[in-house]
């Protein structure tokens, strides 16, 4: 069975200057970016799918875009895979003191067991920490700065949100979030009837917003929930199909009327299981 050194020789083979492969010779940082975003999706869905017989083969895919990364800051002198394994090894030793108290990966496990609460403050406050840290270096400017900004567009309002609020700038229920909600539908409503076409774009940017902030204070992940959303329309969309393909008509030929009858269908369908 090929081991982690047999991937990161195959890795080192692929982007061989004189005998590589010409598509992985063209890579950089940047173009692979997308395939890692792909990947990692696809990790995503098979475990929401709970498809486990190809979990392990989605794994490996994103492991490869790691060792991807790693051979090419290896050739540039920056760091390689070590110093990958190194550092996250090290910040998780630092990150779970009450595991590791006296910083030793290979320690005592004989430690008081910490319930989950603590730990997690533990945890906030040693991240904390090390934002302070970074904060004294004039490249961060902002406690915002090392949330990226590649993320999809739902997680990151939600990180920033929660970066907000651990200095404070939150609401301290969801009342006021919902009142919130109900002020951006307003004023989204405002503009699509002066069809201001800037003021609906950034008021729709605004509900979408405060719909993360929603989801939060409600303790659920927003990219979770509408990825959850998209599954139940993929499911009904495709029930309203089949069943019109039963009966020899074509989507396009069918009213409005006619669909949501099957919309409903689907959903009584859906409860029934």
């Amino acid at each position: 069975m090929y081991q982690l050194d047999d991937l990161l020789h195959l890795m080192a083979r692929l982007r061989d200057p004189e005998y590589g492969c010409p598509w992985d010779l063209k890579q950089d940082y940047a173009s692979i970016v997308p395939h890692t975003l792909e990947e990692a999706y696809e990790v995503a869905d098979a475990i929401e799918r709970g498809d486990f017989d190809h979990l392990a083969g989605e794994l490996g895919d994103l492991l490869f875009q790691i060792v991807y990364y790693s051979q090419l800051g290896r050739e540039e002198g920056r760091f390689d895979f070590a110093a990958v394994v190194d550092g996250i090894t090290r910040k998780l030793v630092r990150r779970h003191p009450h595991v590791f108290p006296d910083g030793d990966l290979y320690g005592s496990l004989d430690q008081p067991r910490l319930d989950e609460h603590q730990v997690k403050r533990r945890w906030e406050e040693i991240k904390a920490e090390e934002r302070a840290e970074k904060a004294a270096s004039p490249r961060q400017l902002s406690l915002l700065d090392d949330v990226p900004g590649a993320l999809p567009a739902l997680s990151r309002a939600a990180k920033l949100q929660n970066r907000a609020a651990q200095v404070g700038f939150d609401w301290t229920d969801v009342g006021p979030v919902l009142d919130k909600v109900r002020e951006e539908l307003d004023e989204l409503r405002e503009a699509i009837e002066a069809g201001d076409d800037s003021a609906i774009n950034d008021e729709t940017g605004d509900l979408l917003f405060v719909v993360v902030n929603l989801a939060r204070h409600l303790r659920l992940d927003p990219e979770a929930s509408l990825r959850q959303a998209n599954g139940k329309f993929e499911r009904r969309f495709r029930f309203i199909e089949q069943a019109l393909r039963g009966e020899g008509k074509a989507i396009e030929d069918t009213s409005l009327t006619e669909l949501d009858a099957l919309w409903d269908s689907a959903k009584r369908v859906e409860r029934q299981l």
